[in-house]
């Protein structure tokens, strides 16, 4: 798999909550800072609809969706970048993710302290930016050191290096994250080496109580106007009401969800944003052993989706048979689809399209 999300967030913003209800991993969460220490991991299925329509087609012995990975990471503090709190454990941490899930606290509750004394989603996230920015700056500045002296004897890599680096520290001085500046394909790939942490992608998690389920409190709204300002996505979930849904038996969940005005769990809603996050898409093989689900980036060609399933089949590629999704459901079998001529033969150049299912063709 290899692709992860790191949940972050100030203490007591329910990002436990929202760990346990996602993954069922036991992660504790209770009502004081810290009570992750060190990160849990859980690796959750991400919902996909053409899954089941895929096994009416089939009835496989053995139907596989794809996954992502969640990490909860340690509630951090205003002064994290200079060792407040868990300091630098957290940060390391979210150094190794793709991408961030920010959790932020949008509802009241007299019994959940909150870090800073009362409510306030805007600061919260300000604390938290600030505290990544601040962290990349210190790394930043050490980097740019080296290159500038390596620049000095003629590096001549160090020295665009350097010019890049100036660049981004003027940025982190002013407050910016990273992700938010505008980079040719040769700097963004320079940038994803330094892993810092502003420069990940983000999305938000509102918190909410019960009763705001639909995200229209002025707390989201908080939320709401910095994620335009940045062109990001706001997922509203209420952790505690995730909670109870998780924990009940498959077949009252439609009920309950009813109840609520809900289609389906907002987890649901999450996962799949957190996959677009990561600029993943999913393609499919099919057959009566087993439908099955794989991940591959967007822009990935034909090879590296065979390389998915085997490495072999990646370097004795040769060819890939497709077909879309709905039109393998539109005409029901794999057969008919090359009957009226919907099956494609496609070679190492095809650039892999969400919801394609595809055989692979390949030398031993």
């Amino acid at each position: 798999m290899g692709f992860n999300c790191g949940i972050i967030g100030l203490p007591n913003v329910g990002k436990s909550t929202i760990f346990n209800a996602l993954s069922a991993a036991g992660a504790q969460a209770s009502n004081y800072p810290f009570t992750t220490i060190d990160p849990n991991v859980g690796i959750v299925e991400v919902p996909d609809g053409r899954l089941a329509k895929l096994d009416a087609l089939y009835h496989p012995k053995k139907l596989t969706p794809t996954t992502i990975e969640f990490v909860d990471i340690a509630g951090l503090v205003k002064g994290a970048s200079r060792g407040e709190g868990l300091g630098n454990k957290f940060l390391g941490n979210i150094r190794e993710v793709d991408a961030i899930v920010h959790v932020v606290r949008c509802f009241e509750d007299p019994d959940v302290v909150h870090v800073d004394g009362a409510v306030g989603p805007k600061r919260d996230i300000e604390v938290i930016e600030t505290e990544l920015v601040m962290a990349d700056l210190d790394s930043v500045e050490k980097r740019l050191f080296r290159k500038q002296k390596d620049a000095k004897g003629g590096d001549k890599h160090a020295k665009a290096e350097a010019e890049l680096l100036e660049r981004v520290k003027g940025m982190l001085e002013r407050g910016e994250a990273v992700r938010k500046g505008d980079y040719t394909n040769e700097e963004a790939e320079t940038l994803r080496q330094f892993f810092l942490l502003s420069s990940k992608p983000v999305l938000y998690v509102a918190n909410v109580s019960d009763e705001d389920l639909s995200g229209t409190s002025p707390l989201v709204g908080e939320v709401r106007a910095i994620a335009d300002a940045e062109g990001a996505k706001v997922v509203v979930i209420s952790g505690k009401t995730e909670s109870e849904i998780a924990a009940l038996p498959q077949e009252e969940r439609p009920e309950f969800l009813d109840a609520l005005g809900l289609s389906e769990p907002g987890l649901n809603r999450l996962i799949r944003a957190g996959y677009e996050l990561l600029g993943l898409i999913t393609f499919f093989t099919v057959g009566e052993d087993e439908v099955k689900a794989w991940t591959v980036q967007t822009g990935a060609k034909a090879p590296q989706a065979a390389g998915k399933i085997h490495s072999d089949f990646e370097k004795g590629f040769i060819r890939a048979e497709v077909v879309p999704y709905d039109e393998l459901v539109k005409l029901g079998s794999w057969h008919a689809a090359k009957e009226k001529g919907v099956l494609r033969q496609e070679g190492k150049e095809y650039v892999v399209r969400d919801g394609d299912c595809m055989l692979f063709r390949f030398n031993v």
